[in-house]
């Protein structure tokens, strides 16, 4: 049996916490990954899981071999890919994360500009907007809006977004428009829950950070039910620029206080420190940031 296969099928186990994780991550069956596995602890002479009837967990050894294993499959995978591609473009599956808003509106689409140039290369999209778990999801690269925390990811900046204060002109004519922040924060405006402090909204004037307080009858968590919902009259909102679409030229939603300048952030890939990045993943780092750098949506 190839040791490539065993090994690909103890690092997704231990990834997963169980041979069906494993199985659904490998698109092989549950008996063939239990197959494998016991065929690498026989090759190895150890016991690399302490089996239960729901869970497997590593053993010593099997963390030992853990802390090593998927970096030398990635760098095979690199090594692999180099030789044969060539022209050809990519191939293999490329699994991403990103929130839904953002995935919707940009990042299905540059995925699929970035596919349309490697047939063979399959694309597996999966919105949300909490941080997945990139180990133990198999993710190969996440997009995420603002800010990381997580010392055990790297980060890599693709560009950055910008928000905007906006209300419908429906809205603006029966509750005025604010020309200050003192009459921002008495206005009805639509709580994005998304946001790190989504009841407290920030801004700058020239060097001086700005921060009002706002309240409302609406609270989602989504920016774009945000901009529906501003453009339907019942609230101002405070929205990333990429989630506004066109709204703003069809005259749907106004900007409001232009004196201020948003709240702005990065927009990165992330992904698994300690990792050798497959080439096709690199690739599409490459291919994002050019491609955002492009897009009329920030």
């Amino acid at each position: 049996m190839d040791i490539v296969d065993e090994l690909k099928a103890f690092v997704a186990t231990a990834q997963t916490g169980s041979f069906t994780g494993a199985a659904d991550q490998l698109g092989v069956s549950n008996r063939l990954t239990s197959k494998y596995v016991a065929e690498l602890e026989a090759r190895l002479g150890v016991r690399l899981f302490q089996r239960t009837t729901r869970r497997v967990g590593l053993t010593p050894a099997g963390e030992d071999l853990l802390a090593r294993a998927p970096a030398l499959l990635d760098e095979l995978d690199a090594l692999l890919a180099e030789v044969s591609e060539g022209s050809r473009g990519f191939s293999g599956v490329i699994r991403v994360s990103a929130p839904v808003t953002f995935g919707e509106i940009y990042v299905s689409g540059m995925l699929g500009r970035f596919a349309a140039a490697n047939p063979e290369l399959t694309i597996d999209l999966r919105l949300s907007d909490r941080y997945a778990d990139l180990a133990g999801e198999g993710i190969d690269l996440a997009i995420r809006i603002g800010q990381s925390d997580m010392l055990s990811l790297k980060t890599r900046k693709l560009g950055a977004f910008r928000s905007l204060v906006v209300a419908s002109p429906a809205y603006l004519e029966a509750q005025s428009r604010p020309e200050t922040l003192d009459d921002l924060a008495k206005a009805r405006c639509i709580v994005d829950t998304n946001r790190r402090m989504p009841r407290r909204w920030t801004f700058r004037a020239g060097a001086e950070e700005k921060v009002v307080t706002i309240q409302g009858q609406f609270q989602v968590n989504s920016a774009r039910a945000a901009v529906q919902l501003a453009a339907a009259g019942f609230g101002i909102a405070y929205v990333p620029r990429f989630a506004l679409g066109d709204t703003i030229n069809a005259g749907t939603l106004v900007p409001l206080l232009p004196e201020y300048e948003g709240e702005t952030g990065p927009i990165s890939a992330i992904y698994l420190e300690g990792r050798v990045l497959p080439r096709k993943v690199r690739a599409l780092m490459d291919f994002a940031q050019k491609d955002l750098a492009m897009a009329d949506i920030l």
